[in-house]
């Protein structure tokens, strides 16, 4: 596998950024499944290929990975800030497919991640579910007001921080919540398939199987795992080995 970072100007933040690729050798790229990978709140694009084995698993799938920088922004076009979400969604997938010559049909790409990173590949698959052939989230921030409630009510820097995505006080709007994300599905509407995991002593196990319980209710399809575990990249590393096996081809 060739492994690459790449440093680039984004039309979409208006910055310089970063992102990693790892690129099968033995087949030409056109023809691999192209995996977005993305990154939870303290870690950067370095974090999937420093502390799992993703490049084995990509590997033996003989898949694309491209794992972005978006610092602690909730893959949100934000109300003061960057523009991340149209930068991981459009910008960041125009821009491999151009470099790398990677196939830009919808059933090769898929979106992945963990934490806020789950919330981010959620977010994409739901706002243009015809992009993707398949979604996987791992201990996904799956109810964003929940946990940025508890951020609003700090005077100091999580406080700062909530408000910069959304604006201060205010719900997230419904683009940017997953719960109605789902809801305006239009009923029979062609989705990516979509794999949830989360650890049974993970702080965020609840909110995964009560958005899990909102899916159900709403009669779109989904696989979900639990099993003991914590918010750790033991448990990380065994999700995106198991939606790697359980999403993509061979």
């Amino acid at each position: 596998m060739a492994f690459v970072r790449c440093d680039m100007m984004s039309h979409a933040l208006q910055m310089n950024t970063s992102f990693l690729a790892v690129l099968p050798e033995d087949r030409p790229l056109e023809t691999a499944p192209v995996v977005y990978l993305l990154h939870g709140l303290t870690d950067n694009c370095t974090g999937w290929h420093r502390f799992s084995r993703v490049e084995a698993y990509a590997r033996a799938k003989g898949a694309v990975l491209v794992m972005p920088e978006v610092q602690r922004s909730f893959y949100t076009d934000m109300q003061a800030g960057g523009a991340y979400y149209t930068y991981v969604s459009e910008e960041l997938p125009r821009f491999c497919e151009g470099l790398f010559r990677l196939s830009s049909r919808p059933r090769q790409r898929y979106v992945m991640g963990l934490s806020m990173g789950g919330y981010g590949a959620l977010k994409c698959a739901l706002r243009a579910p015809e992009r993707y052939a398949g979604c996987a989230a791992f201990s996904a921030v799956t109810d964003v007001n929940d946990y940025l409630e508890q951020r609003r009510a700090d005077p100091g820097p999580l406080g700062r921080e909530a408000a910069a995505l959304f604006g201060p006080g205010r719900p997230a709007p419904r683009q940017d919540d997953l719960f109605a994300l789902a809801e305006d599905l239009p009923a029979g509407a062609a989705l990516p398939s979509l794999y949830l995991t989360c650890g049974e002593q993970d702080g965020l196990f609840a909110m995964n199987r009560r958005f899990a319980d909102h899916l159900e209710q709403r009669g779109i399809p989904f696989a979900a795992e639990y099993w003991p575990g914590a918010h750790s990249w033991d448990f990380w590393d065994e999700s995106v080995r198991r939606a790697l096996d359980r999403l993509l081809p061979g």
